[in-house]
């Protein structure tokens, strides 16, 4: 028969018998005997040590902490040592009045810090009695008072805060009781402090009586047991009174510290330390005291020595808080600006690295600083600036430029991806300038040669002194800054075709729409699909034709898609609209034109070689006639250059698409424009002519 074993007992003897409870419980029980029990000399001065441990303790604690009520038994550790030290009080006087001997280490304290001088002694233990009876206890005393009060009164108020929040839906019933406990574990955790901040004034009177009694009581027993003199028994009795007043009452003022350092604190998310850190840390009040203290050494008949090393300590320590404040910024830029990059580990994380960014500017550690915001000219502040730029240019809304640091770049290089593919890098020298030379200027010019990353001009990183002196002797000089917003300026320009996106066309499509429907009513999706369009438009792009006037391309499409679906023919019937567009684009201050053009020969020849090919219309020749071509044209291109022009070729209208897809592999920045692509008004001038010799 099974029978039922009452558990209810054996759960609370467990209970009652935890390691923890039994050290506490006989812990009590050896304070409670120090005040009864002889103990040994030998045995005293390892209770004498114990006692500075946990006042040491106690007192790091207490900064270490990061709210009052962290440190919740604080009232009952506090009377507990003060009881401790209380009873190695009294056991030390007994040892002093029965053996006139309390160890090695109240010998210690009586003997070498006093000097063996019994009314230096006296003096001495006097002076920290009023310190931790006037000055720390009273203080500390006048706070916890304050503070319970202050709790006490607050308390229905945060109550009816948690009831607003619980009847708002703000927090849920746990949340509530959560917040409720920790309001009432701060009120009984103050009330309790206020209470035994008198235990501590009450332990310094009792300390100052005691000692008085020792000495009388020495004297007594000196004189009459011992057969001392007066002299003698006051000396002996008074250095040993004086030296065990010393070793117990400087734990004391470190506890009374503690305390005072417990109910000053307000509430933090960090150590004393750290806040007292952050807080005095101002550079100019430290550098500002340095000056005042330096100028204090410097008068006359004061020793200038002491007062000029304490300035030298405060200046360092102000470059030291400047240094330090200047290192939190970066690091806060770089959490505002770049953000953290994490391994994918979910299936969903990495579903969301199917969406690449369009453009990433990946940055070494070294060019933090270029995206302070609160530097006037920034970054970011320049990014904002190449959007303006390219939509004015191109009509191009620049997607979003995501900036990420690279701790795998070298600290000052960085790197421009388009679409997740490495397109352009470069190095920049923060603390230099670029300069570029003219076409007159000193090669012998000191400076670390490097090349221009836009345009991979020769160029000089110079010291930022040197840049008046570039200036005058030709020199463009441009900042850091300004270089990488120049190279990443032409990686966009360059790749317009790939960042204008099919979702970004719906956009633009949908905006017009919302402004003028009878343009886009019956032409998209139903003549030409979104796609079509996307391509037509990527077709400018890529000679870098505006498409500002999408109203304009739209009515083009919808003119000619009853005849073509081809994106190069549309894109072609679009130019020819845009003469005004492209002349304007191209053409000088005196409304000119510089060209170059073919010679009639190679009209005729290229107008006979014209076929389909799968990109649009081709040219059928042979490769070394192509070769001969790429040749000639290169050659008018660095003639115009040269000049000082942008290089174009002019052609006829048939001829205009094939040639360009022909050059646009070797000579990308040649434009080709067609005879009837130069608006009227606008004046011509050619500076040269391809030519082939007969033969080739």
């Amino acid at each position: 028969m099974a029978t039922s074993i009452p558990t209810t007992g054996i759960i609370r003897t467990r209970s009652f018998i935890q390691p923890k409870d039994i050290s506490l419980a006989v812990g009590v029980i050896i304070i409670v005997g120090l005040m009864i029990l002889p103990i040994p000399a030998g045995a005293l001065d390892l209770l004498i040590a114990l006692n500075l441990a946990l006042s040491i303790g106690i007192m790091l604690l207490t900064m270490y902490i990061e709210k009052p009520v962290d440190f919740s038994v604080f009232p009952t550790v506090l009377l507990l040592v003060t009881l401790f030290r209380l009873g190695i009080n009294i056991a030390a006087s007994r040892s002093i009045l029965i053996n006139a001997d309390a160890g090695k280490v109240v010998d210690a304290f009586g003997g070498i810090l006093v000097g063996g001088n019994y009314v230096v002694g006296v003096v001495l233990f006097l002076m920290l009695m009023i310190i931790q009876f006037t000055v720390i206890n009273s203080g500390a005393a006048r706070v916890a008072e304050v503070t319970a009060r202050f709790t006490l009164d607050a308390m229905p108020g945060k109550q009816m805060a948690i009831d607003a929040d619980l009847n708002a839906g703000m927090i849920d019933e746990s949340q509530a009781q959560a917040r409720r406990l920790q309001i009432g574990a701060e009120a009984d955790f103050y009330g309790a402090l206020d209470g035994a901040t008198k235990f501590v004034k009450g332990d310094s009177t009792a300390a100052i009586i005691i000692m008085i009694v020792n000495i009388i009581g020495g004297i007594v027993i000196g004189v009459v047991q011992h057969n001392m003199d007066i002299i003698q028994a006051l000396q002996r009795y008074t250095l040993l009174t004086v030296g065990s007043g010393l070793v117990i009452q400087i734990p004391a003022i470190l506890v009374a510290s503690a305390s005072g350092l417990i109910v000053t604190r307000s509430r933090s998310n960090s150590s004393l330390g750290a806040d007292l850190g952050k807080q005095l840390s101002n550079f100019t009040s430290l550098i500002i005291g340095a000056a005042i203290i330096g100028a204090i050494g410097l008068v006359p008949g004061l020793p200038s020595t002491p007062f000029l090393l304490v300035s030298a300590i405060l200046a360092a320590a102000a470059f030291l808080v400047q240094r330090t404040k200047k290192q939190e910024k970066d690091a806060e830029i770089v959490a505002k600006a770049i953000p953290a990059a994490t391994e994918p580990e979910s299936p969903a994380d990495m579903l969301s690295m199917v969406v690449i960014d369009p453009i990433e500017l990946e940055i070494g550690y070294g060019l933090i600083s270029l995206i302070d915001e609160n530097d006037p000219d920034n970054l970011l502040k320049r990014v904002t600036a190449i959007r303006r730029q390219i939509m004015a240019e191109l009509g191009l809304v620049l997607p979003i430029v995501r900036i990420r640091d690279n701790l795998r770049l070298q600290p000052q290089a960085y790197k421009i991806k388009i679409r997740g593919q490495d397109m352009a890098e470069g190095t920049l020298m923060i603390d230099h300038k670029l300069a570029i030379p003219g076409s007159d200027s000193d090669e012998n010019f000191p400076g670390i040669k490097t090349s221009e990353p836009a345009f991979g001009l020769p160029a000089l990183w110079i010291n930022d002194s040197e840049s008046g002196r570039a200036e005058l002797m030709g020199y463009t000089v441009v900042a850091p800054l300004s270089v990488l917003s120049t190279h990443l300026t032409e990686v966009v320009r360059n790749h317009a075709p790939e960042l204008l996106s099919r979702q970004m066309v719906k956009e633009m499509l949908d905006q017009l729409r919302s402004k003028s429907p009878a343009t886009i009513e019956g032409v998209v999706p139903e003549m030409v699909s979104l796609g079509d369009v996307q391509a037509v438009m990527r077709n400018l792009l890529r000679e870098r034709v505006p498409i500002r006037d999408l109203a304009g391309i739209i009515e083009v499409l919808a003119n000619n898609a009853g005849f073509t679906r081809d994106a190069n023919v549309l894109a072609e019937a679009v130019r020819q609209t845009m003469a005004s567009t492209l002349s304007t684009q191209f053409r000088d201050d005196n409304n000119t034109l510089h060209v170059f053009t073919l010679s009639p020969q190679i009209e005729s020849m290229l107008k006979a070689a014209l076929g389909s090919a799968e990109n649009g219309i081709s040219f059928n020749i042979d490769a070394s006639f192509a070769q001969a071509l790429l040749t000639q044209t290169g050659a008018q291109m660095e003639r115009l250059a040269q000049a000082g022009f942008f290089p174009i070729l002019l052609c006829p209208r048939e001829l205009r698409l094939a040639y360009r897809r022909l050059v646009e592999q070797s000579l990308p920045n040649l434009v080709v424009l067609a005879f009837s692509e130069v608006s009227q008004g606008t004046k011509v001038r050619a500076h040269g002519m391809v030519e082939i010799p007969l033969g080739n």
